[in-house]
Protein backbone atom coordinates (compact mmCIF):
# COMPACT_ATOMS: atom_id res chain seq x y z
CA UNK A 1 0.00 0.00 0.00
CA UNK A 2 1.31 3.45 -0.94
CA UNK A 3 0.06 6.52 0.87
CA UNK A 4 -1.19 9.48 -1.13
CA UNK A 5 1.86 11.64 -0.49
CA UNK A 6 4.09 8.95 -1.98
CA UNK A 7 2.42 9.32 -5.37
CA UNK A 8 4.06 12.72 -5.80
CA UNK A 9 7.53 11.34 -5.05
CA UNK A 10 9.94 9.74 -7.48
CA UNK A 11 10.19 5.96 -7.67
CA UNK A 12 13.65 4.38 -7.50
CA UNK A 13 14.82 1.19 -9.18
CA UNK A 14 13.62 -1.94 -7.36
CA UNK A 15 16.02 -4.14 -5.33
CA UNK A 16 15.80 -7.17 -7.60
CA UNK A 17 16.97 -10.43 -6.03
CA UNK A 18 17.57 -13.96 -7.25
CA UNK A 19 14.35 -15.91 -6.82
CA UNK A 20 11.94 -13.09 -7.63
CA UNK A 21 9.44 -14.55 -10.07
CA UNK A 22 6.32 -13.58 -12.00
CA UNK A 23 3.77 -15.49 -14.06
CA UNK A 24 2.33 -13.47 -16.92
CA UNK A 25 -0.45 -14.16 -19.37
CA UNK A 26 1.06 -13.25 -22.75
CA UNK A 27 -1.34 -12.56 -25.60
CA UNK A 28 -0.42 -11.95 -29.24
CA UNK A 29 -2.95 -10.53 -31.69
CA UNK A 30 -1.97 -10.52 -35.36
CA UNK A 31 -4.17 -8.76 -37.88
CA UNK A 32 -7.94 -8.90 -37.39
CA UNK A 33 -8.16 -12.62 -36.57
CA UNK A 34 -4.82 -14.01 -35.38
CA UNK A 35 -4.77 -14.73 -31.63
CA UNK A 36 -2.61 -16.76 -29.27
CA UNK A 37 -2.16 -16.79 -25.49
CA UNK A 38 0.10 -18.57 -23.00
CA UNK A 39 1.32 -18.24 -19.42
CA UNK A 40 5.02 -17.44 -19.03
CA UNK A 41 7.07 -17.89 -15.85
CA UNK A 42 9.86 -15.33 -15.45
CA UNK A 43 12.50 -15.77 -12.73
CA UNK A 44 15.47 -13.67 -11.65
CA UNK A 45 18.49 -15.98 -11.75
CA UNK A 46 21.26 -13.49 -11.02
CA UNK A 47 21.73 -9.77 -10.35
CA UNK A 48 25.02 -7.91 -10.79
CA UNK A 49 25.99 -4.24 -10.82
CA UNK A 50 24.85 -3.64 -14.40
CA UNK A 51 22.42 -6.34 -15.46
CA UNK A 52 19.93 -9.04 -14.52
CA UNK A 53 19.83 -12.62 -15.79
CA UNK A 54 16.22 -13.64 -16.40
CA UNK A 55 14.94 -17.13 -17.23
CA UNK A 56 11.63 -17.52 -19.03
CA UNK A 57 9.58 -20.56 -19.96
CA UNK A 58 5.96 -21.54 -20.45
CA UNK A 59 4.43 -22.05 -17.01
CA UNK A 60 4.21 -25.75 -16.19
CA UNK A 61 6.48 -26.80 -19.05
CA UNK A 62 9.28 -29.33 -18.59
CA UNK A 63 11.33 -27.67 -21.31
CA UNK A 64 14.46 -25.77 -20.22
CA UNK A 65 13.99 -22.00 -19.89
CA UNK A 66 15.44 -19.34 -22.17
CA UNK A 67 17.89 -17.13 -20.28
CA UNK A 68 18.24 -13.47 -21.23
CA UNK A 69 20.31 -10.56 -19.94
CA UNK A 70 18.37 -7.34 -19.30
CA UNK A 71 19.25 -4.03 -17.69
CA UNK A 72 18.53 -3.16 -14.07
CA UNK A 73 15.72 -0.98 -15.48
CA UNK A 74 14.33 -3.93 -17.49
CA UNK A 75 15.76 -2.47 -20.69
CA UNK A 76 16.58 -4.85 -23.53
CA UNK A 77 19.63 -4.65 -25.79
CA UNK A 78 20.80 -6.55 -28.85
CA UNK A 79 23.36 -6.34 -31.61
CA UNK A 80 22.78 -3.38 -33.94
CA UNK A 81 25.37 -2.98 -36.71
CA UNK A 82 27.99 -4.81 -34.67
CA UNK A 83 27.38 -3.09 -31.32
CA UNK A 84 25.07 -3.80 -28.38
CA UNK A 85 22.37 -1.12 -28.29
CA UNK A 86 19.24 -0.56 -26.19
CA UNK A 87 16.12 -1.28 -28.24
CA UNK A 88 13.49 -1.03 -25.49
CA UNK A 89 13.54 0.92 -22.21
CA UNK A 90 10.05 0.84 -20.64
CA UNK A 91 11.35 2.22 -17.32
CA UNK A 92 13.96 4.92 -16.70
CA UNK A 93 14.58 5.28 -12.96
CA UNK A 94 13.95 7.28 -10.94
CA UNK A 95 10.39 7.55 -12.25
CA UNK A 96 8.29 10.64 -11.65
CA UNK A 97 5.18 12.05 -13.27
CA UNK A 98 6.04 14.01 -16.41
CA UNK A 99 9.50 12.47 -16.92
CA UNK A 100 10.38 11.79 -20.56
CA UNK A 101 13.06 9.88 -22.45
CA UNK A 102 13.57 8.48 -25.93
CA UNK A 103 14.90 5.31 -27.52
CA UNK A 104 15.90 5.22 -31.17
CA UNK A 105 18.15 3.13 -33.36
CA UNK A 106 18.81 2.35 -37.02
CA UNK A 107 19.75 -1.12 -38.22
CA UNK A 108 21.38 -1.68 -41.60
CA UNK A 109 20.32 -4.63 -43.74
CA UNK A 110 18.09 -6.27 -41.09
CA UNK A 111 16.59 -8.61 -43.68
CA UNK A 112 16.56 -9.20 -47.42
CA UNK A 113 13.60 -6.87 -47.98
CA UNK A 114 14.88 -3.81 -46.11
CA UNK A 115 18.23 -2.08 -46.56
CA UNK A 116 17.63 -0.24 -43.27
CA UNK A 117 15.10 0.04 -40.44
CA UNK A 118 14.74 2.88 -37.94
CA UNK A 119 12.70 2.82 -34.72
CA UNK A 120 12.02 5.87 -32.55
CA UNK A 121 9.94 5.93 -29.35
CA UNK A 122 9.20 8.88 -27.05
CA UNK A 123 8.32 7.77 -23.50
CA UNK A 124 6.50 9.78 -20.85
CA UNK A 125 5.39 8.97 -17.30
CA UNK A 126 1.72 9.98 -17.36
CA UNK A 127 0.89 9.41 -13.68
CA UNK A 128 -0.72 7.01 -11.22
CA UNK A 129 -3.88 5.10 -12.09
CA UNK A 130 -5.80 1.99 -11.06
CA UNK A 131 -5.32 -1.13 -13.16
CA UNK A 132 -6.85 -4.59 -12.87
CA UNK A 133 -5.12 -7.77 -14.08
CA UNK A 134 -5.58 -11.48 -13.23
CA UNK A 135 -3.32 -11.01 -10.16
CA UNK A 136 -5.67 -8.36 -8.74
CA UNK A 137 -6.15 -4.60 -8.58
CA UNK A 138 -3.16 -2.28 -8.30
CA UNK A 139 -2.29 1.40 -8.10
CA UNK A 140 0.28 1.69 -10.88
CA UNK A 141 2.50 4.33 -12.40
CA UNK A 142 1.67 4.44 -16.11
CA UNK A 143 4.27 5.00 -18.81
CA UNK A 144 3.26 5.55 -22.44
CA UNK A 145 5.34 5.67 -25.60
CA UNK A 146 4.38 6.99 -29.02
CA UNK A 147 6.72 6.16 -31.84
CA UNK A 148 7.38 5.60 -35.49
CA UNK A 149 9.13 2.95 -37.52
CA UNK A 150 10.55 3.58 -40.96
CA UNK A 151 12.32 1.37 -43.46
CA UNK A 152 14.02 1.65 -46.81
CA UNK A 153 12.83 -1.10 -49.10
CA UNK A 154 15.78 -2.74 -50.81
CA UNK A 155 15.85 -2.52 -54.61
CA UNK A 156 14.71 -5.80 -56.13
CA UNK A 157 14.46 -7.35 -59.56
CA UNK A 158 10.94 -8.52 -60.33
CA UNK A 159 10.74 -11.32 -62.88
CA UNK A 160 7.83 -12.33 -65.02
CA UNK A 161 6.77 -13.95 -68.25
CA UNK A 162 4.78 -12.74 -71.20
CA UNK A 163 3.17 -14.77 -73.96
CA UNK A 164 4.04 -13.41 -77.41
CA UNK A 165 2.11 -14.63 -80.46
CA UNK A 166 4.17 -15.29 -83.58
CA UNK A 167 3.14 -16.98 -86.84
CA UNK A 168 2.36 -20.57 -86.06
CA UNK A 169 3.21 -20.57 -82.34
CA UNK A 170 3.06 -18.75 -78.97
CA UNK A 171 6.40 -17.97 -77.38
CA UNK A 172 6.89 -17.17 -73.71
CA UNK A 173 9.37 -14.36 -73.20
CA UNK A 174 10.96 -13.80 -69.79
CA UNK A 175 10.96 -10.23 -68.53
CA UNK A 176 12.70 -8.53 -65.63
CA UNK A 177 12.13 -5.14 -64.04
CA UNK A 178 14.19 -3.53 -61.31
CA UNK A 179 12.12 -1.88 -58.57
CA UNK A 180 13.96 1.07 -57.04
CA UNK A 181 14.45 1.50 -53.30
CA UNK A 182 11.74 3.52 -51.57
CA UNK A 183 10.92 4.54 -47.98
CA UNK A 184 7.95 3.27 -45.95
CA UNK A 185 6.84 4.07 -42.41
CA UNK A 186 4.28 3.29 -39.72
CA UNK A 187 3.37 4.01 -36.11
CA UNK A 188 4.16 2.43 -32.73
CA UNK A 189 2.41 2.59 -29.35
CA UNK A 190 3.42 1.18 -25.96
CA UNK A 191 2.04 1.39 -22.43
CA UNK A 192 3.36 -0.01 -19.14
CA UNK A 193 1.79 -0.05 -15.66
CA UNK A 194 4.57 -0.23 -13.07
CA UNK A 195 3.92 -1.27 -9.46
CA UNK A 196 6.90 -0.70 -7.10
CA UNK A 197 5.90 -3.53 -4.73
CA UNK A 198 5.93 -5.99 -7.65
CA UNK A 199 9.34 -4.72 -8.85
CA UNK A 200 8.01 -4.79 -12.42
CA UNK A 201 5.08 -3.69 -14.52
CA UNK A 202 1.87 -5.65 -13.93
CA UNK A 203 0.64 -4.93 -17.45
CA UNK A 204 2.14 -3.93 -20.76
CA UNK A 205 0.78 -3.31 -24.25
CA UNK A 206 2.85 -2.93 -27.41
CA UNK A 207 1.19 -2.17 -30.75
CA UNK A 208 2.58 -1.99 -34.28
CA UNK A 209 0.79 -0.20 -37.14
CA UNK A 210 1.44 -0.65 -40.86
CA UNK A 211 1.93 1.96 -43.55
CA UNK A 212 -1.84 2.51 -43.82
CA UNK A 213 -2.32 3.06 -40.08
CA UNK A 214 -3.88 -0.38 -39.54
CA UNK A 215 -2.79 -2.30 -36.45
CA UNK A 216 -0.76 -5.30 -37.57
CA UNK A 217 0.18 -6.71 -34.15
CA UNK A 218 -0.57 -6.21 -30.46
CA UNK A 219 1.40 -7.83 -27.62
CA UNK A 220 -0.24 -7.79 -24.18
CA UNK A 221 1.31 -8.97 -20.92
CA UNK A 222 -0.73 -9.20 -17.70
CA UNK A 223 0.47 -10.37 -14.29
CA UNK A 224 -1.20 -13.57 -13.09
CA UNK A 225 0.85 -14.22 -9.92
CA UNK A 226 4.21 -13.38 -8.35
CA UNK A 227 6.67 -14.45 -5.66
CA UNK A 228 8.71 -11.49 -4.46
CA UNK A 229 11.58 -11.80 -2.00
CA UNK A 230 12.05 -9.19 0.72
Amino acid sequence: MICGSAYAQSVDAPPLKAGDSWVYTDTVETGPQGFSSKNTLMTVERVDSHSVLISAKQDGSNQPPVETMVGLDWSRSRDINGKQQVINRPLNFPLSEGKTWAVDYTELNPNRLHSSETFHNDYVVTGWEDVEVPAGKFKALKIEADGQWSAMLAPVAVGGAQAVATPGRVTTVSTAQRVAARPVSGRLYKAFWYVPAEKRFVKSVEEFYDTKGVRSQRFTEELKSSKITG
